[in-house]
This record gives structure tokens, sequence and C-alpha cells, in this order.
């Protein structure tokens, strides 16, 4: 690029722009029919993870949401066992 900045004395930019615009139409068809499938290929795969990641997250929400239930209910079973406890205490240990 240095020696084309040489040549060209700052004008290499605007020539290679140039040429890259003359040579596009003629090899675009060719990039084109290669990158498709590539491109389709990254898209699917894309779209595999997605999901997979989207079951991932529904699968930890539910155990999550199973977890609290779990903690909830144990929670006011204690809670019920204390008060149940403290009702029948005698007067004198209550403070």
């Amino acid at each position: 690029m240095a020696l084309l900045d040489d040549v060209l004395g700052g004008w290499s930019g605007v020539v290679l722009g140039f040429g890259a615009a003359y040579i596009a139409p003629s090899v675009a068809p060719a990039i084109g029919a290669t990158i498709r499938p590539l491109a389709k290929a990254v898209v699917w795969g894309s779209l595999v993870v997605a999901d997979r990641a989207r079951e991932l997250a529904a699968e930890a929400t539910e155990q999550v949401s199973d977890l609290v239930a779990e903690v909830k209910s144990e929670s006011g079973a204690r809670r019920e066992h204390t008060q149940t406890q403290q009702r029948h205490r005698p007067a004198q240990q209550q403070h």
C-alpha cells in the first residue's frame, strides 16, 4: 500500500475503490454463490444455539421455581411448628 501511495501520490485509495467498483459486478455472482450456503449454515447454527439456550433457560427457571416453592413450604411448616410450641409452653417460660 505504501508503494501505491508513493506512485499515486495519495490517490491509491480512490484508485483501488474505482477498481473494486469496476470488478465487483463480474465477481459478485461467483462470490454470492459461494457465500450464500456458508451464510445459511451460520444462520441455521445460530438458530439451533438460540433454541437450545431457550430450552436451558426454561429448565433452569422451572428448577428455581420448584426450589422456591419447596423453601416456602418448609418455611411455613417451621413457622407453624414454632407457633405451636410457643402456645403450649407454660406461662413462666415465655418471655
